[in-house]
């Protein structure tokens, strides 16, 4: 036998018997389980309802109905208290109404709340609490997946709005459960199920994947250029970048659009789920992608690709003396599309070349032997992505000139040469 005594409100007065107490604003209620029956704690009392009526003179306990009781004694009023026995909510019933934008939870049947009256004949309302539980697919920064959700309401019938679903699920509605856990009664759900056909909602998760050129180490003296896995947002970027774009789409989704605008011009559509593009020209990319079904439609998403004008440096000195920093005689670059380097000895032999940018020379010759040390004459002929299509090296000496105060036909033209220290 649970016996639980009121003593915010209702101090004079206990409960024999299993009940549970609960706190409605500054009002206690008592909920039994089963017949109600209420002690005086100091001795025989008169008891009234809250109406007025006199329900019992001169005792110490009653067996009332529900209702709201208080108690007299000699001229001094006690606190109400209120007292219900459980009863199950009747011919409850669920419908699902899948939707676009959300999923209608209609439930039918008596869920009537706990309502008593007040000494000062106001009404008071204890809502009893469910809980509705489903299944609902998340993305989790990598895949869609199942992911247990849940929302607490007021047990009532009615409407309750739950997210828009984009996979099936079956929907259980559980009622009065701190309650029922105190009076060690089983759950009580009702419960209806979303079939996968029935599905309308689409949703996505729009993700890039840049294609990796060389290992890291090499990749070093590229700037700006993201790792494998960077959803390409809005920073600077070495070109060309060829990226991979992937929709994410939830099961229902069957048509997709896929816009690439440089600036303001559009210059690419595509109805592919997942789409791939090179960005080489500088400037600043918006990739823009919507899905949907013959139904629903998902809000669109997008993400910015900012191309960076070409850059290359040269250094002066390499030391292939194998201590991991410098052992190699390589560019600094961004935004190269066309690279070439030819190494010469003092007396104007070649003894390496090379045209990724992304490599270099460690000091060996043929037969991989250790180049002697001393000074080495380089020469470099590369084009950036902002070169001109038709853009030609000059015989002149070599340059990159500016936008600012050059002709646009050699922008983004290299033509270096110099001399590089060997030191080991």
């Amino acid at each position: 036998m649970l016996l639980l005594a009121a003593v915010s409100y209702a101090s004079d007065i206990e409960c024999v018997g299993t009940a549970t107490q609960v706190v409605n604003g500054k009002d206690t209620l008592f909920i039994f389980k089963e017949e109600i029956h209420l002690r005086s704690t100091i001795g025989e009392v008169d008891w009234y309802r809250t109406d007025g009526t006199l329900e019992a003179s001169a005792t110490d306990e009653i067996y009332p109905d529900e209702g709201g009781y208080y108690i007299v004694r000699e001229g001094s009023t006690s606190a109400p208290c209120y007292v219900y026995k459980y009863y199950e909510p009747t011919d409850l019933s669920l419908t699902i109404v899948p939707d676009c934008n959300a999923t209608t939870l209609m439930l039918t049947g008596d869920a009537k709340p706990f309502v008593y009256t007040r000494p000062d004949a106001t009404t008071g309302t204890y809502a009893r609490a469910c809980t509705i539980e489903y299944n609902a697919l998340a993305w989790n920064g990598e895949q869609w997946g199942d992911s247990a959700a849940q929302m607490t309401a007021t047990l009532r019938t009615g409407n309750y709005i739950l997210p828009a679903l984009y996979a099936g699920t079956t929907i259980h509605l559980c009622y009065d459960q701190e309650i029922r856990s105190k009076f060690g009664l089983d759950s009580a759900c009702v419960e209806a199920t979303l079939f996968v056909e029935d599905v309308m909602a689409v949703n996505f998760q729009l993700t890039s994947l840049v294609t990796s050129r060389g290992t890291e180490g090499e990749k070093s003296n590229e700037r700006n250029r993201p790792t494998s896995q960077d959803l390409i947002q809005g920073s600077e970027y070495s070109g060309p970048l060829e990226v991979a774009f992937y929709s994410n789409p939830t099961p229902e989704v069957k048509y997709y659009r896929w816009a690439i605008y440089h600036g303001a011009d559009l210059i690419v559509t595509r109805s592919d789920q997942d789409i791939r593009y090179s960005f080489s020209e500088p400037g600043s990319y918006r990739v823009v992608c919507a899905v949907n079904s013959p139904y629903c439609a998902a809000d669109s998403m997008e993400v910015t690709v900012n191309i960076s004008e070409s850059y290359l440096a040269v250094p002066n000195v390499f030391t292939p003396n194998g201590d991991g920093q410098n052992d190699e005689f390589r560019v600094a670059y961004r935004s190269i599309r066309e690279f070439h380097c030819w190494v010469y000895n003092r007396w104007g032999h070649l003894v390496f070349e090379w045209t990724d940018p992304a490599k270099g020379w460690d000091g060996t010759i043929s037969g991989g032997r250790p180049a002697a040390e001393g000074a080495y004459f380089y020469v470099i002929r590369a084009l950036g992505t902002d070169a001109a299509k038709n853009a030609k090296y000059s015989a002149k000496a070599s340059y990159k000139k500016k936008k600012a105060n050059a002709d646009e036909s050699v922008i983004g033209v290299y033509q270096l040469s110099g001399d590089i220290n060997l030191l080991r």
